[in-house]
């Protein structure tokens, strides 16, 4: 059946533009909302409120209020009652998104354990919300908590092989024994058989040493990580220990732009834009062979006017050329961890409002949070590599060995 309209739109708007009211976008969408309620709550029952009908199958009986938090203010939303059964709409009270119902959980209970008092008051109050019980706190953390242990817990057996793997470390504040103290979230991303980017993991460490990351990695291949041929990361010596530990048969490609910043700190400053200039020229080249003769090239020119970084360079030849062993198409895709930048940065987005979190398990739940909203977006996009690049992709190192002979040849021609 189809609700009569039970206010008139243009009476409604002039009167509110007559007050004048700051609060005019809040009541007006109160309202709008009480009456959609209202109207739904009629076509349940079988007839419109007051009206004597036999199609009636129910009938009103009154409201309860529920206050529900938007971007616009707190909304007074009168729920219809029901005489027999009952009506609730949950299209409404369950809109919010997962990361905004942990950033929520995270900033009341900020507020309830006492941490920057009058920052989380004008958080509170920037977000339009006029309070939050201990209640809700409790039952929103609870929903959140098990969403985000499933997610981080997942196994990942079936998606697999996961021919890249990338992984990095953020620090966040945490208050522990009464003092604020840095805490690593290690976070680690990957492409599945199918493709597409996934989330692999989340786990938060006191300390971004060998131990983390080696309980992190393992963790990973319990859970099902396989297939792996490269991972890329910065150069920390305990994340490459247990890449090397954990996945055998893994290659390591040292991210190229992590790489830059340590060449440029034993570069003089007066020196750096042309050895910048260099570098940049091994990663233009078209094919692998080509970027091995520009490396030493490049080596040869640093090392009669700047020693220190030629030896720099080619201490680490063979971490930052790792992806030359793969398909030329995607070496922009792996060569650094720059496609991990936009995941990182919505991160941060999320934590710096939040500051410093009462305690890790908050902590966990608002990236975890985050990360499993970019996951389903990933899994909803387009693929990130094509399928039969991942199959090349994975045929390496498997080439029957009069192959893998002929690649000095190559590189000898082209130099």
């Amino acid at each position: 059946m189809t609700a009569r309209p039970s206010i008139d739109p243009a009476r409604l708007l002039e009167e509110q533009l007559a007050q004048a009211s700051p609060d005019l976008l809040r009541e007006l969408l109160q309202t709008f909302i009480n009456v959609l309620l209202s109207a739904e709550a009629d076509a349940v029952c079988g007839a419109e409120y007051g009206t004597v009908s036999p199609e009636r199958v129910n009938r009103r009986n009154g409201y309860r209020h529920r206050d529900l938090d938007t971007r616009s203010g707190t909304l007074d939303v009168a729920v219809p009652k029901l005489r027999e059964g009952s009506y609730f709409p949950a299209w409404l009270l369950e809109r919010r998104k997962r990361a905004e119902r942990a950033l929520t959980s995270v900033v009341a209970t900020c507020y309830v354990l006492g941490v920057s008092t009058r920052r989380m008051d004008k958080l509170v109050q920037s977000l339009g919300i006029t309070g939050l019980s201990k209640s809700q706190v409790s039952v929103m953390a609870r929903e959140l908590d098990e969403h985000v242990e499933q997610f981080r817990t997942r196994s990942l057996a079936d998606a697999g092989p996961f021919t890249f793997v990338a992984a990095d470390a953020l620090v966040l504040k945490v208050r522990e024994g009464g003092r604020v103290v840095n805490v690593h979230a290690l976070v680690a991303t990957g492409v599945n058989g199918d493709g597409h980017r996934e989330i692999l993991g989340l786990q938060i460490t006191t300390s971004e040493d060998g131990a983390g990351w080696l309980a992190f990695f393992r963790d990973l291949s319990a859970r099902g990580l396989s297939g792996v041929k490269l991972v890329t990361s910065d150069a920390h010596a305990g994340l490459t220990a247990a890449v090397a530990a954990t996945l055998p048969g893994a290659a390591w490609q040292r991210c190229r732009t992590h790489y830059s910043m340590n060449l440029m700190s034993v570069t003089p400053k007066a020196s750096w834009p042309w050895v910048k200039a260099l570098l940049h020229s091994v990663y233009d080249q078209p094919d692998a062979a080509s970027v091995h003769a520009q490396f030493d090239r490049v080596v040869d020119a640093l090392t009669g006017k700047l020693p220190a970084s030629a030896e720099h360079l080619e201490t680490a030849r063979a971490d930052i050329l790792a992806f030359t062993a793969f398909p030329r198409e995607i070496w922009r895709q792996i060569w650094s961890n720059n496609p991990n930048e936009r995941l990182n940065r919505e991160i941060r987005r999320r934590t710096d409002v939040v500051g410093i979190f009462p305690d890790r398990t908050s902590a966990i739940r608002l990236v975890g949070a985050v990360l499993a909203e970019q996951h389903d977006e990933w899994a909803e996009g387009r693929r990130y590599l094509g399928l039969d690049v991942l199959t090349r992709a994975q045929a390496v190192g498997t080439e029957p060995d009069h192959e893998e002979d002929d690649q000095p040849e190559l590189q000898a021609l082209t130099a």
